[in-house]
């Protein structure tokens, strides 16, 4: 049963964000969706290539007010 998490590194900045979100993506199973909240530009970037480099999906990154989400999806073959 797929879920979505939340991972809320809001004020964090490097290496943080990326560390909590390998975290999140280790404890996840296929189908799952990561939702990883933040504020710091550089951990944006880090976090969409760990993604690239990880054969994840990258469903979407919304940015609003200087914070943004970056929606990662666990593929289903994983």
């Amino acid at each position: 049963m797929s879920g979505t998490k939340r991972v809320d590194v809001l004020g964090e900045t490097c290496p943080v964000p990326l560390v909590e979100t390998r975290k999140a993506i280790r404890k996840s199973s296929p189908g799952d969706i990561i939702d990883v909240v933040g504020n710091h530009p550089e951990s944006k970037e880090e976090i969409s290539m760990a993604v690239d480099e990880l054969g994840l999906e990258l469903l979407d990154i919304e940015e609003e007010g200087g914070n943004w989400t970056v929606k990662i999806k666990i593929p289903e073959d994983r």
